[in-house]
């Protein structure tokens, strides 16, 4: 009775161990991206995701990680998945102070100009150890 019970349980708890490559420890989908910087600088990152601090206040913040591009369209903010991202080209928008301009190409070929909703930094490991670069200065995201 016991090695029928424990033999589909021990299968089916390494058939689930299996897609831990693509899952980090909280279950959450984990992506990889050839980051170029404004210098020419590219770097490939594991573990990608955008970060921003929420003052509360002059004292505090709250650490925020996402795995989505806050991006404004019209006066909506849209947020846009990584899983659905190809590409991501940036550019300062002339219009706002130093705001990026992002043209964001999709898996299913779609793409559009958006931009960025607040700012972040795009942060995750690369060769050399944990990276953290504003938007600022990136000048293109190709997801992998």
């Amino acid at each position: 009775m016991f090695k029928r019970f424990c033999l589909p349980v021990l299968i089916a708890g390494l058939a689930l161990g299996g897609s831990a490559a693509f899952a980090d420890d909280k279950g959450q989908q984990t992506f990889n991206a050839r980051v170029t910087d404004v210098e020419g600088m590219e770097t490939t990152i594991e573990n990608v995701k955008l970060y921003w601090e929420e003052k509360l206040d002059e004292t505090s913040f709250v650490p925020h990680e996402i795995l989505h591009v806050p991006v404004k369209r019209g006066k909506a903010t849209v947020k846009i998945k990584f899983q659905n991202i190809k590409r991501i080209e940036v550019a300062l928008d002339s219009t706002a102070a130093g705001t990026p301009l992002l043209t964001i190409t999709l898996t299913n070929g779609k793409s559009g100009k958006f931009p960025v909703a607040r700012e972040v930094s795009l942060i995750g490991m690369s060769d050399f150890g944990d990276m953290k670069v504003p938007f600022t200065e990136l000048k293109r995201i190709e997801f992998q």
